[in-house]
């Protein structure tokens, strides 16, 4: 039994891990509106002046645009991939099933660093040269794996028996699919795009071996903190990759509470012939 005691404890520690996961992104979050360009405690003013020098900084705004179309182009490929290997692993009974699904999520379970290192290897070796597709293909390695999870962990609470019916009543594949298939996914391809996006957005590590010449955020992040740089910019694009990334987290989260079931209810009618 659950005593108070044991519910405060549960409480108490579920704070401190938030406080210690949130507490430096918010530290950083202030400095950006720091008046000073040196980080001290306390700040000794608010200002939105470091937001209007990196708005006109070219290679923040150039990093931020790639960061931009790599995410999203990533989280086409992640989507189409990642959804058609969860209707393969659950659908069909083959030899080697629970092999392909454990190589499906292997990527996400390695460190990035070795992930890229072995993409860069392979650039090397096919006579690729860098660019973005590179960073998007590095990208895909591991967020197709957060699609695939969403919708197979929805597919296995779907009852098949869905399908069937719809079958039964008439209807062809197109219409199976857009009058029960898709209610039932829709929230969870959503959540998965949305999860694909920010950790492609976010990625530093398979960004540094697959992008050449070429900057995503990231990168910008890490090259200007090395060279002690335009700390203050560097502040602000760190408060922007923050906000980012935690929009699509949050929604996914949100998206993912949602059953799946069919808005329509359990008895909508399928168009026959």
């Amino acid at each position: 039994m659950e005593t108070r005691a044991t519910r405060f404890g549960l409480a108490a520690w579920s704070v401190l891990v938030i406080a210690f996961l949130w507490i430096p992104l918010l530290v950083i979050a202030i400095y950006a509106f720091n008046s000073s360009n040196i980080q001290s405690w306390p700040i000794p003013g608010w200002t939105l002046h470091w937001f209007r020098i990196t708005w006109h900084n070219q290679e923040a705004r150039s990093s931020f645009e790639l960061s931009l179309r790599v995410g999203a182009l990533t989280t086409g490929i992640a989507l189409a991939l990642g959804s058609m290997a969860a209707f393969a692993i659950d659908r069909f009974r083959f030899f080697g099933r629970e092999s392909v699904s454990f190589l499906l999520v292997l990527p996400i379970a390695l460190p990035g660093i070795i992930t890229g290192m072995a993409l860069n290897s392979f650039y090397v070796f096919a006579g690729l040269g860098f660019s973005t597709w590179t960073i998007v293909i590095g990208h895909a390695t591991f967020c197709v794996v957060l699609v695939y999870n969403n919708v197979l962990a929805r597919l296995r609470r779907t009852s098949a028996s869905l399908v069937e019916a719809s079958q039964d009543l008439g209807a062809d594949g197109w219409q199976t699919f857009r009058f029960v298939v898709w209610p039932v996914l829709s929230t969870a391809l959503v959540a998965g795009g949305l999860l694909a996006f920010a950790l492609s957005f976010d990625e530093v590590v398979v960004t540094t071996f697959t992008a050449g010449a070429q900057s995503t955020l990231p990168i910008f992040i890490l090259d200007n903190l090395r060279q002690g740089q335009q700390l203050p910019v560097v502040n602000v694009v760190a408060f922007f990759v923050i906000v980012v990334t935690v929009i699509p987290v949050a929604l996914a989260q949100r998206l993912t509470r949602d059953t799946g079931v069919l808005r329509r209810g359990a008895t909508a009618a399928v168009p026959t012939e």
